[in-house]
């Protein structure tokens, strides 16, 4: 298994766990972005800078995935390809996203974005809390516990 992190939307505090999470296991994490972004050094952390444009980023990693690698990302339609493709995607707020959810959580995301698109202020997401961080690290450590 190898992590990919869809880079450009990640929260920094994410990121810590991320490398925290890499150093400690040896599995190999590769940040995505269209900017640069900075990494620690290590042999098991890198980053992959893509050319700007609509999905380079997303396409990029959806290129590169292997089936049952874990992605990063809040991007529900790129969660979607990617469970379609045999991987795992999880949110940075710790969500995982499945094929029992996926389905529901693309309908979700159309609607806001059409109440949106319409002029109706949804408020948007609030900030990642300390609450959103566990629950990430909490669900990272057991899909990283099945995978080893």
């Amino acid at each position: 298994m190898k992590i990919w992190v869809d880079a450009d939307a990640c929260p920094n505090p994410i990121k810590e766990i991320l490398f925290r999470a890499a150093e400690r296991t040896g599995i190999a994490l590769t940040l995505v972005a269209n900017h640069d972004i900075p990494v620690k050094p290590s042999r098991h952390i890198n980053f992959l800078r893509v050319k700007s444009g609509f999905d380079v980023a997303d396409n990029e990693i959806v290129n590169r995935l292997a089936a049952g690698d874990l992605v990063i990302t809040s991007d529900i339609p790129l969660a979607a390809e990617i469970i379609e493709n045999k991987g795992q995607a999880l949110s940075p707020r710790g969500e995982l996203f499945t094929a029992d959810n996926i389905k529901a959580r693309l309908t979700m995301r159309d609607l806001m974005e059409s109440l949106r698109s319409s002029g109706i202020d949804s408020g948007g997401q609030a900030p990642l809390n300390h609450s959103d961080r566990k629950s990430f690290a909490d669900q990272l450590d057991k899909i990283i516990t099945r995978h080893g």
